[in-house]
């Protein structure tokens, strides 16, 4: 398993450096043609909108066979890419939204398609190790390839990151061919193949539906403090706005970090206290960010950037364990909206929030997440491992 284990890393080093370089020079590419920063800012909503159809998109992984559904999804994407190479004026900016959308779709169907495809190719007790490993490598990405691809735009343009990020989902559908899989079980036909059916099974096992929603939870409230954030940089404490990327680099380290030890704390204490602890330290780095010193904001990223990633982790490695082969791919799109779909609603309600103040919106987000994790825990002798 261990040539599977490096495939899958891989996939992840080449999908998070693409999508990492992509997403940033998709919006300074729109603002310079349009020069409009809302037009800009669009181009994120286009990459998480499709997470909201994540349960219908998720049911094509349990129709179709997985491994081609996902090569195809790869080249899809990189021929959508290309057509970036045509765009040369403000009008065409309807492609780079195109493309952003395109991501959008992909992120779905390659997020659940490489958790229901993971069992069939590592055993249950390497799951959470390369589950980790594999965020690992995405967020060491997102350190780099921001730089690289702002670094190529000021060079060559949009079209040269368009034709390198091209390359990544190309490379990638390689790696998906080249894994060893062991038969699993297929839907048998005729048997209904609803969104219910998914939602059914992530609210039906209480592990499951636990992991999952303090994930939710954590995730959604990294959204509410995200204008929160924003403001204790530049208005109460008066730094430059580029300190923001210093607090992104600290949080992607420490991600690096929790994405390392994560399999470990989930062998050693299961994954619920793994997605409880977690959403601790998360509560904790928010707080951090409150006091009026800027070392405390940067430690609070570095605690926060271990915390947030733990709780992901350990319900991707429920979904994955504690699934039918048959019904994985419905669970684990349903379950990437449960988690990630908070955002689109916590954070426009912190943006108006923190009008009321930044420090009570962070501490509003820690106190949520704390709760969390005290129902979690009291809860925790009731919900099998």
């Amino acid at each position: 398993m261990r040539r599977n284990t490096v495939l899958f890393v891989a996939i992840s080093v080449l999908s998070g450096f693409g999508s990492s370089a992509m997403a940033l020079v998709a919006g300074i590419w729109i603002l310079d043609l349009t020069g409009s920063a809302s037009l800009a800012a669009l181009a994120g909503l286009c990459v998480y909108a499709p997470t909201l159809a994540g349960p219908w998109l998720g049911g094509l992984l349990d129709r179709l066979p997985r491994r081609p559904l996902l090569i195809t999804t790869n080249l899809l994407l990189a021929a959508a890419l290309l057509t970036l190479l045509t765009v040369h004026s403000a009008g065409q900016t309807w492609l780079i939204f195109g493309v952003s959308l395109a991501y959008g779709i992909s992120y779905v169907l390659l997020d659940a398609g490489e958790s229901a495809l993971l069992p069939a190719a590592l055993s249950p007790a390497e799951l959470g190790d390369v589950n980790g490993w594999r965020s690992s490598a995405q967020e060491g990405m997102k350190l780099i390839a921001p730089l690289a691809g702002a670094g190529l735009y000021a060079w060559h343009g949009g079209p040269a990151v368009a034709v390198l990020s091209a390359v990544m989902p190309i490379l990638g559908a390689v790696l998906y061919a080249a894994l060893h899989l062991r038969p699993v079980a297929m839907p048998v036909p005729g048997r209904p193949q609803g969104v219910r059916d998914g939602l059914a099974v992530l609210l039906g096992q209480p592990l499951l539906r636990a992991t999952v929603l303090i994930a939710a939870v954590a995730i959604g409230m990294a959204g509410f403090a995200t204008a929160a954030q924003f403001q204790v940089v530049t208005r109460d404490l008066g730094l430059a706005s580029t300190f923001l990327g210093v607090l992104l680099s600290a949080q992607g380290a420490g991600s690096i970090v929790a994405g390392l030890i994560a399999g470990r704390l989930i062998a050693w204490r299961g994954p619920l206290v793994a997605g409880t602890v977690g959403a601790v330290l998360f509560a904790a780095g928010l707080l951090a960010r409150c006091l009026p010193w800027w070392p405390a904001l940067i430690t609070g990223a570095v605690i926060g950037g271990i915390g947030l990633p733990w709780t992901l982790i350990a319900a991707v490695t429920v979904v994955q364990t504690h699934t039918p082969q048959e019904m994985l791919g419905r669970v684990s799109a349903t379950a990437n909206t449960v988690m990630f779909g908070p955002i689109a609603l916590a954070t426009p309600l912190g943006a108006a929030a923190v009008h009321l103040g930044a420090r009570p919106t962070l501490v509003a987000a820690a106190i949520i997440c704390l709760v969390a994790a005290t129902l979690t825990a009291r809860r925790r002798s009731v919900v099998p491992g």
